[in-house]
């Protein structure tokens, strides 16, 4: 009979390509054939076969005990057949490995043919119960008379002590006696074994520092020397002696090596091991970050990224040798390496400082307006070039440069250096703002958000810079391309939000106002989302009322018709809005549409000076010497809109400002404001009880002892039409009529289900018990701040002036905000943070209610008293007059 060999199954494998699955489906029926015989040369040659098919991917756990019986063999080549299989199949849930612990032993006893290859399938199938059952074996072969024997001992024991940890302590003394073993090789492999357990407790092995000092200056071989170094790193952050003492030579080898894999291992041991400290440390540093610096401008692609790696973490010790080599790093910027660039972005945003942060930010920024037609070549596109093979063209690809999660990183890198510790790092905010627009346009990923957050922050915080933000976000507004775009993936629309806010809220710094607002409520802005168009609405209102009130005190009866052209052209626009389906929308334009109808009825009722009648010098109010107040002399409503948004200046708050907020003595917060009404509550007046006691005291004064109003015998009185003044408390509800009570729940169950349909009534789920607005006090709020008492004195500026050219020293960034009144700010102010209330920019004053007339004065030292109400009942039909209410203050 003749079997299929090993190399015959492969030669069959390649012949039916087309038919593979049916070949191999006919070779495992005739293995499951032969791993079944006794023959043991016939059944190895089936457990090789099923080893190259696993290797394809094709189960062969169902052999599992025919390739122990293999492992078992006496012949050394049958056997290493056996350990071949199991370490390519065996898992730690394999069954049968219990049945090795015996073999394993002997075989571990045996040749050392048959010792070297049990310790080389060993360290593949080791489990928990294997390792503690042959670790004494192992721990004893250390001592063996073969060097590659004792070499493959110590590899293995590895292996062992990683599963079963508790016999670390036996083999510790036997590892330390091998580092003095004559071979090199045994020595090598000593060393690695202890570098990999001192990465788990480094402390453990402090005691070896002395030998393994040794062996580094007198070794040769570099592979062991990277081995000796990276169990240095490990050692010197807990032990502090070893840096002096490792210093010289591993200076010595970075001035030396030729090898760049030692080379790097010195370098990074000693940016982890803390060598790069202290005065001597300096040197260190400074010839550690050149051989940093030549392996970023090597072909090598692996040395690149280490190095790039590398100085990211020395630049929090030593920026200013870092910044040296700032063009070397910006050029990796430009790698065609994805992995690249992400280290140089993580250097680059490591390296930041006030002096290099624009140069830095405007070598990212360029990335993302590159010309698609200059893109970097992808890795396959340049595997295909040097292989002289061109690649077919796919013009959905992107290269990484313009992929959108590559862009975003770019402008989300951008957002945080700039950001970072409150804008500790920008000199100039007119050139951050300007960068903020320019990303908005150029960056073509979901960021509007994070952009429009900047850009409020930022004119919020620093006021030197609203008059250029005014003007920047003017541009933006009347710049249709967002619009256009708005709705499409990544046209950061979001940031039309923040420029119309702005411009409403820093309205005094626009030069004409009234220009700025066919802008806002152009008929395009509906492609935008909701929360926009409700923005552009409240800042139309804003810029109208700050502009109205500004020529009203300028007022020329010339302006009529222009104001009257703007009303109505506010007005039809606001129309449209009213109708819009988004309830904020619709809310804010239904608010704006009464407002300039108000507006627009006084400009129509305006009648100029010039216009009205002049009264005769005979005339009865000149005869009796009256003389009737003075007119203005422009439209009142013009002074309508601007008090509404320009009473209190709106300052950053602190993070710290809610929490700083001091609970009120003997407020309870965990206590009902309103308690949950009771079952059953009948619907009275608060003040029957006090009421009809009233009324029983003075029947009783009167002499008349018969209580009229509490009696259970008496009718329930009603109010009529006709007696709407004449107000009669309810009867209690013990005293209510089956048929009485029945009628009062259809009734509130009817009105609380008129209230539940009304949208503009808020209801909690259950019913609220009802109250008499009379009884509720006069109060006077004397915690409110105070407005200026001089309105003229802080009136803001008409007009812009031209922008300045701001330096650093112009812009004060308020990084603390404003704190609740009473309350100890979290830290100091720095000096570069003023409060609002001490200093001010040029060209900024306090908010301003603009009025012409004096306001009604309340004097502060007159009481104020609660009005009371007092009602009375209706009479019987006795002749007696009504009596009508009266009310006392």
């Amino acid at each position: 009979m003749w079997e299929r060999t090993l190399q015959d199954l492969v030669r069959g494998l390649r012949a039916n390509k087309k038919d593979e699955a049916k070949f191999i489906a006919k070779a495992v029926d005739e293995i499951r054939q032969e791993i079944k015989t006794d023959d043991m040369e016939l059944k190895a040659g089936a457990v090789l076969k099923l080893t190259y098919l696993d290797m394809m991917g094709y189960d062969m756990s169902w052999a599992s005990f025919h390739v122990v019986e293999v492992m078992s063999s006496p012949k050394a080549h049958l056997k290493s057949i056996g350990y071949l299989a199991a370490s390519q199949s065996f898992d730690q849930d394999t069954d049968v490995l219990m049945l090795t612990t015996n073999s394993l032993k002997k075989d571990l006893s045996s040749t050392p043919a048959d010792i070297a290859i049990t310790l080389d399938g060993l360290s593949h199938i080791v489990t928990p119960e294997l390792a503690r059952d042959v670790a004494p074996e192992l721990i004893a072969m250390l001592n063996h008379s073969r060097p590659h024997i004792r070499k493959r001992a110590i590899l293995a024991l590895y292996k062992t002590l990683v599963k079963y940890p508790e016999a670390i302590g036996q083999a510790r003394t036997r590892l330390e006696e091998k580092l003095e073993d004559h071979d090199p090789s045994v020595v090598a492999a000593t060393i690695n074994v202890l570098c990999e357990l001192a990465r788990r407790n480094p402390r453990d092995y402090l005691p070896l520092a002395p030998q393994l000092f040794h062996l580094l200056t007198t070794s040769t071989n570099n592979w062991m020397l990277i081995k000796i170094i990276k169990l240095f790193g490990s050692l010197s952050p807990h032990e502090p002696r070893l840096v002096k003492k490792l210093q010289p030579p591993i200076t010595e080898l970075i001035s030396t090596t030729p090898a760049i894999s030692l080379l790097y291992e010195c370098v990074h041991t000693c940016i982890i091991g803390g060598m790069l400290q202290g005065p001597t440390g300096d040197s260190l540093a400074k010839m550690c970050v050149s051989k940093l610096a030549a392996f970023i401008q090597d072909s090598d692609q692996n040395l690149k990224y280490i190095a790039l790696h590398a100085m990211a973490k020395i630049v929090p010790t030593h920026p200013h040798l870092i910044t040296e080599y700032q063009d070397t790093i910006l050029s990796s910027v430009n790698d065609q390496d994805i992995s690249i660039r992400m280290r140089a972005l993580d250097l680059l945003s490591a390296m930041v400082n006030r002096s290099n942060l624009q140069s830095i930010v405007q070598q990212i920024l360029s990335h993302l307006v590159r010309d698609p037609a200059s893109a970097l070549p992808t890795a396959t596109q340049s595997l295909a070039q040097n292989s002289g093979v061109t690649p077919p063209a796919n013009p959905n690809s992107l290269s990484p440069s313009q992929s959108p999660a590559y862009r975003l990183t770019l402008g989300q890198r951008i957002l945080s250096l700039c950001s970072r510790s409150t804008y500790e790092n920008v000199s100039n905010f007119e050139w951050y703002l300007s960068v903020l627009v320019d990303l908005a346009h150029v960056a073509n990923v979901d960021i509007g958000s994070e952009i429009r957050d900047q850009l409020v922050d930022v004119v919020g915080r620093v006021r030197g810079a609203r008059r250029y933000a005014v003007k920047l976000m003017y541009t933006l507004l009347a710049d249709d391309t967002m619009i256009k775009n708005a709705g499409e993936e990544g046209s950061c629309s979001e940031v039309l939000w923040a420029a119309a806010w702005i411009c409403g809220e820093y309205c005094s710094e626009l030069a004409e106002p009234q220009k700025l607002l066919p802008y806002l409520l152009q008929p395009e802005i509906t492609n935008l989302a909701p929360e926009i168009i409700a923005v552009y609405i409240q800042a139309a209102i804003k810029v109208f009322g700050f502009w109205a009130s500004e020529l009203a005190q300028q007022w020329d009866d010339d302006n009529l018709p222009e104001v009257k052209q703007v009303v109505e052209s506010v007005l039809s626009r606001v129309k449209e809005l009213a109708g819009s389906q988004h309830i904020e929308v619709q809310e804010r334009a239904a608010n704006a549409l009464q407002l300039f109808t108000f507006i627009n009825a006084d400009l129509l009722a305006f009648r100029p000076k010039s216009d009205l009648p002049v009264p005769l010098a005979g005339s009865s109010s000149m005869a009796d010497g009256f003389t009737p107040p003075e007119e203005p002399r422009f439209p009142k409503s013009l002074y309508l809109i601007q008090p509404l948004f320009s009473s209190y200046e709106l300052n950053p708050v602190a993070v710290q400002a809610q929490e700083s907020v001091a609970i009120p003595e003997g407020l309870n917060l965990d206590e009902w404001i309103v308690p949950p009404p009771r079952e059953a509550v009948v619907q009275q007046l608060p003040d029957e009880d006090d009421y009809a006691t009233e009324k029983k005291k003075k029947k009783t004064k009167k002499g008349k002892g018969k209580d009229t109003l509490t009696s259970s015998s008496k009718k329930k009185k009603t109010a009529t039409n006709e007696e709407q003044d004449v107000l009669v408390p309810v009867e209690r509800e013990e005293d209510e009529s089956p048929e009485d009570r029945a009628l009062r729940e259809k009734r509130k169950a009817e009105r609380l289900a008129q209230m539940r349909d009304d949208p503009y009534y808020i209801m909690d789920n259950k019913p609220k018990v009802a109250e008499d607005i009379d009884t509720i006090p006069v109060v006077r709020l004397d915690d409110m701040p105070p407005l200026p008492e001089d309105p003229r004195s802080s009136k803001l500026p008409a007009l812009r002036a031209t922008s300045q050219n701001f330096t650093s020293d112009s812009f004060v960034i308020e990084k603390e905000g404003e704190m609740p009144a009473g309350a100890t700010p979290p830290r100091l102010l720095s000096a570069q943070s003023t409060p609002p209330t001490t200093s001010q920019p040029s060209g900024y004053s306090t908010p301003v209610r603009l009025t012409s007339y004096p306001e009604y004065e309340i004097p502060t030292d007159t009481p104020v008293e609660t009005i009371q109400v007092v009602r009375s009942a209706k009479k019987k039909s006795s002749g007696k007059k009504k009596r009508t209410p009266q009310i006392n203050s």
